[in-house]
C-alpha cells in the first residue's frame, strides 16, 4: 500500500476502513454535507483496493458520485462511458502510471473539462512538474489529510462549474454568431442586389449627343452608398447635368440616393423637379438655384429624416455652350480651357436639406469647343494619404491637367487608379462620383 496508510502491525487489505478512524485523527469520513452544486460523478483510480474504499467512502459522504478502477486503462474505459467530473489517481501504479493516465486522459475527446489530482508520496519538485505538465491540475502528497483533500475537491468542483459555465456561454456565443452569420449572409446578398439596383440609377456611363459627350462615375465605399451622378434631357439642345451627395453612408443614404433620382428622372419628364411644364405641354429648364429650393423645402417637408445632401446642377445648352449652375453644399465645379489655367466654379452655397427657406444663387458660364467641365463628389478632394494629408483641389487638379488629352470614359477609369495609389488603399472611406463633361460645339 506503500504511503497512503500510516505504519501498522495489520495487513492493511484485511482492515475494514469502517474501523480506520483512529488512524487519521477521526476525519477519515469528514462531517456528512451534500454540496447541491458538487459534481455528480468523482472517479478513483488505484491499483489498491483499499485505497480505493477508504477515498470512495469519504467521497461519498461528501456527497459525490463515485465510480473506481484498478488502473489508468480501466480508468480510461470508464472516463469514455460515463460523465466524469473529477479525477483522483494514484501515482504509482502497475503498467500505466498516473502521470501516463493524466496524459491520456486530457488527449480524449470530452465537452466538459475533468479536473484531476494526482495522489503521490514523490515530494522532489522536478517530479511534482513532472506531473502537472501531464495535465494533472492538483496533487496532494501522502499520507492524505482527508479535510485538505475535501477542501481542495471543492476547489476544483468551482473550477469544473465556471468551466461548464464557460462552455455553455461559449455555446450560446457560437450559435448566436451561427445566426448572426446566417443573418449577415442573407443581408450581404441583399445589398449585393441593392448595389446592382444602385449603379442602375447611372444607367450609362458615357452619354454622347450633338455638341458633346459625358462620362460617369460612381463607386461606393460600401454596397451601396449616397452619391449620385446623372443627366437628363431638357429639349433637343439642352440637357441637366447633376452630382450630388447625401450625408452618412450606407442604406439609409442610398434610400434617399434612390428617391432624389426620381425627382431628377431624364426618363419622366412630369417628374422632374427640375423641370417645369409649360400651358402648351413642353417642358423647359427651371433655374438650378430654384430647383435647389424646390428640393430644399421638399426634404423639410416630406422626409423625416437627419440627412442631407450636396448638390451641383447645371443645365447646359449643348448647342451654344451656354450653362447655368448652382453649387449647393456641393464641391467646386471645374472648368478644364484650351491654353488656361483650370478654373474652380462656384461659391459654396449652403446643403439641401438644413435650414427652411435657405436661398441658393446660380451662375453662368460660357463654354467654347474644346472645354471641359467635371462635377465631383469630396470622395475625391477629400481621399487621404496615410499621413493624413488630403488630395484636395490641388491634387485633383494636376492629375486632370496631365490628362487632358484623353478621352472622358478613359480618364474615369483611370481615377480609382489614383485615389488607391494616393491612399495606399484598395478600398476608399468615401464614396467616389465624377461627371465629365467635354464640349465639342455645334455641328457644321
Amino acid at each position: 500500500m506503500r504511503d497512503f496508510l500510516p505504519k501498522t502491525d495489520a495487513n492493511p487489505d484485511d482492515v475494514d476502513p469502517l474501523d480506520q478512524e483512529d488512524l487519521f485523527g477521526g476525519d477519515l469520513l469528514g462531517e456528512d454535507v451534500t454540496d447541491p452544486n458538487a459534481p455528480q460523478m468523482v472517479l478513483v483510480v488505484d491499483d489498491s483496493r483499499l485505497q480505493r474504499k477508504l477515498l470512495t467512502t469519504s467521497l461519498k459522504k461528501w456527497g459525490y458520485d463515485v465510480l473506481e478502477a484498478s488502473s489508468g486503462a480501466e480508468g480510461l474505459a470508464l472516463v469514455k462511458e460515463h460523465n466524469i467530473s473529477m479525477v483522483i489517481s494514484d501515482w504509482i501504479m502497475p503498467g500505466m502510471n498516473g502521470p501516463e493516465f493524466c496524459h491520456a486522459f486530457r488527449q480524449l475527446d470530452r465537452r466538459e473539462y475533468g479536473y484531476f489530482v494526482l495522489l503521490t508520496s514523490k515530494s522532489d519538485s522536478q517530479e511534482v512538474t513532472q506531473g502537472l505538465n501531464s495535465g494533472a491540475d492538483d496533487f496532494l502528497t501522502k499520507p492524505v489529510s482527508f479535510g485538505e483533500l475535501k477542501a481542495r475537491l471543492r476547489a476544483g468542483e468551482r473550477i469544473v462549474r465556471m468551466q461548464s459555465q464557460l462552455v455553455e456561454k461559449n455555446r450560446v456565443v457560437n450559435r448566436a454568431f451561427d445566426e448572426i452569420k446566417s443573418l449577415y449572409e442573407s443581408l450581404d446578398k441583399d445589398l449585393e442586389e441593392a448595389r446592382k439596383l444602385q449603379q442602375s440609377l447611372v444607367r450609362e456611363t458615357r452619354m454622347v449627343r450633338d455638341g458633346g459627350e459625358a462620362a460617369f462615375l460612381l463607386l461606393p465605399s460600401g454596397h451601396v452608398g449616397g452619391d449620385l451622378v446623372g443627366h437628363f434631357p431638357v429639349d433637343k439642345d439642352t440637357i441637366g447635368l447633376f452630382s450630388l451627395d447625401v450625408s452618412g453612408h450606407g442604406v439609409s443614404s442610398a434610400l434617399m440616393t434612390a428617391r432624389l433620382a426620381g425627382h431628377l428622372s431624364g426618363r419622366t419628364a412630369a417628374q422632374n423637379i427640375a423641370l417645369r411644364e409649360e400651358p402648351d405641354g413642353s417642358f423647359t429648364a427651371r433655374d438650378p438655384a430654384e430647383t435647389a429650393s424646390l428640393l430644399n423645402e421638399l426634404l423639410l417637408r416630406e422626409f423625416d429624416t437627419d440627412l442631407y445632401f450636396t448638390m451641383a446642377l447645371c443645365i447646359l445648352n449643348s448647342k451654344t455652350g451656354v450653362a447655368h449652375m448652382v453649387q449647393a453644399g456641393h464641391p467646386h465645379p471645374y472648368l478644364l480651357a484650351e491654353g488656361k489655367l483650370p478654373e474652380i466654379l462656384g461659391t459654396g452655397g449652403m446643403p439641401i436639406g438644413l435650414i427652411p427657406g435657405a436661398e441658393f444663387e446660380s451662375f453662368s458660364l460660357q463654354m467654347e469647343p474644346g472645354d471641359r467641365l467635371i462635377l465631383h463628389s469630396d470622395g475625391i478632394t477629400e481621399c487621404a494619404n496615410p499621413e493624413g494629408d488630403l488630395l484636395e483641389n490641388e491634387g485633383f487638379l494636376k492629375f486632370l491637367e496631365q490628362n487632358r488629352q484623353t478621352e472622358a470614359l478613359a480618364l474615369l477609369d483611370k481615377l480609382p487608379g489614383l485615389l488607391r495609389s494616393y491612399s495606399k488603399r484598395d478600398g476608399f472611406e468615401d464614396d467616389v462620383s465624377a461627371l465629365i463633361f467635354d464640349f465639342t460645339g455645334a455641328p457644321s
